[in-house]
């Protein structure tokens, strides 16, 4: 039976080979070569405590439209005022209504731009740097252990950081095997869209030591951020409540001020 996430992955690659035909991915790469090098996604969320990575999203396949007006730079802005770590930005256009225009608009700002997308192509990597991202996401679910492993390869010579997503013990064990450095765990099954609130605290013992681990999904407020802490989180990624804030500016704030309680205390101390 086909899967959303089967349909969302079609589109994926139907958008590649339009592109293709119009630019071939050397001449991408060209281009690449013209931007200048973004700020890093990893030390961005490497800072001590829980780091927020904020996301611009207009539409949730969940939810339906959560901010259909948002104007991608101003409320990029707002979260980087708030002290967000990163901006994430949805770059799908039929489900998301999100595009590269978005990404490129917020990357200028200067703050590390995830690239958030069913990356399935070496080409939606190389589109991703010349839009000034900072990060591509990758989705274990998504792609197959060499493809994975290839795509972690390409972002790698594009000077991109890669968030690898997973949402069970067998996709860690993928992640750990193709050697991810940033792993996010998210706790809505892309298949089903179920919800599962102790995903990150069952899953992040399991991560390898010094990866660094993004609590995704399921995150609404700062006492989240706390819990996420204490299971050992260095990041949490934090769409849906933010863009529904009526000041996104002061909601982010609130939750940088709950991670930042964990600064100073070594993971194995959170309590």
């Amino acid at each position: 039976m086909t899967t959303y996430l089967d349909d969302l992955l079609a589109g994926a690659r139907r958008r590649v080979a339009d592109a293709r035909a119009v630019e071939p991915l050397e001449a991408l790469r060209e281009r690449a070569d013209q931007v200048a090098t973004p700020p890093s996604f990893r030390d961005a969320l490497a800072q001590p405590g829980v780091q927020v990575i904020a996301e611009v999203k207009r539409v949730s396949p969940s939810k339906g439209d959560l901010a259909p007006d948002l104007v991608a730079p101003v409320q990029a802005r707002a979260y980087a005022d708030g002290g967000a770590a990163a901006v994430s930005v949805l770059t799908e256009p039929d489900r998301f209504k999100g595009s590269l225009a978005d990404l490129a608009d917020v990357a200028a700002l200067g703050i590390p731009a995830l690239r958030k997308d069913f990356v399935v192509d070496p080409y939606q990597i190389w589109e991703a740097r010349v839009a000034g991202a900072s990060a591509v996401l990758l989705i274990v679910a998504a792609l197959d252990e060499p493809l994975l492993a290839s795509l972690l390869d390409e972002a790698a010579q594009a000077g991109l950081d890669v968030l690898t997503e997973i949402h069970d013990a067998a996709e860690v064990a993928t992640a750990t095997r193709v050697g991810a450095g940033i792993v996010g765990v998210n706790a809505r099954d892309l298949r089903s869209f179920e919800l599962d609130r102790d995903g990150f605290g069952r899953l992040r013992p399991q991560l390898a030591d010094g990866v660094l681990a993004v609590s995704e999904s399921g995150v609404r407020d700062a006492d989240d951020v706390r819990r996420a802490a204490r299971e050992g989180a260095d990041a949490v990624l934090v769409g849906e409540t933010l863009v529904r804030a009526d000041d996104p500016t002061a909601a982010v704030a609130e939750l940088v001020a709950a991670g930042s309680e964990h600064a100073a205390t070594p993971r194995s101390e959170r309590t």
